[in-house]
């Protein structure tokens, strides 16, 4: 199956999941504007609090439509620097967190591989309204199962790449994330790997999002849990300054 991309799919979806902030944003914005005609404000603060609020509500939108609409994320580009021409890619694992939009993708690319599609969501443990209004919209390859993040069902040091591609941070818990990583390392092949790309908790992020950014983990942390997973190898490549691409093997 061919999946087309409307214009400003990405960023669209953004809008709409993350709704209830830019919601609360305007409402607190059009507070700000109807107390400083009623008062007296000082204009400078009152300027400063304006654009303030206008760069936490556009900024996002302008980064997001950069990164899913127009840097080839899901054409998959940035994908050609971490597998090798001759690398053999016969199992495949895609997993996400209730939305996806990966796996009828990577099916294209890589059309003789077998792929097997899990969703770790539970409504009791990852509760971002973003997330479970996303998941009304989401397309469902054949076959995706339900699991939880600590119990994947495929057979010890069978697949060549699993793919986890911005969706485990919504695994909120390090403990939990610690978890899902063993299974993840548990079904890799001793040449396999796991291609997991993240926004991440960085200054980057930080001028892209405000404090959003801490949705998302740092470098650091992520580092911790795949070590601790038992992953022998952690290598990062940057794609666009707002995410990243992590090439991990066992």
């Amino acid at each position: 199956m061919e999946v087309a991309r409307r214009k400003f799919q990405g960023v669209l979806n953004i809008l709409s999941f993350n709704r209830h902030f830019y919601v609360i944003g305007l409402g607190i914005l059009t507070v700000l504007i109807e107390g400083y005609l009623l008062f007296e404000w000082p204009s400078l603060i009152f300027w400063l609090i304006v654009i303030a609020f206008l760069y936490g509500l556009i900024i996002p939108l302008i980064v997001s439509t950069w990164v899913y609409d127009f840097s080839g994320y899901y054409t998959f580009q940035w994908l050609q620097k971490q597998i090798r021409d001759n690398e053999r890619v016969e199992q495949i694992v895609n997993i996400n967190a209730g939305f996806d939009e990966t796996s009828f993708i990577i099916k294209n690319r890589f059309p003789a591989s077998d792929l097997q599609v899990f969703d770790f969501y539970n409504a009791k443990q990852h509760t971002e309204p973003a997330i479970k209004r996303a998941r009304k919209v989401s397309l469902i390859y054949p076959n995706t199962k339900q699991i939880a993040s600590n119990s994947i069902p495929v057979k010890d040091k069978t697949i060549d790449i699993v793919f986890l591609l911005s969706a485990v941070h919504e695994i909120r818990s390090q403990e939990e994330k610690i978890l899902f990583l063993k299974e993840c390392h548990r079904i890799c092949k001793t040449g396999g790997k796991v291609i997991m790309v993240e926004h991440l908790r960085d200054f980057p992020n930080f001028l892209a999002f405000s404090v959003g950014f801490t949705h998302f983990f740092s470098r650091a942390t992520w580092k911790n849990a795949f070590e601790r997973a038992g992953f022998s190898s952690f290598r990062e490549t940057k794609f666009t300054p707002f995410m990243s691409v992590f090439n991990c093997s066992p």
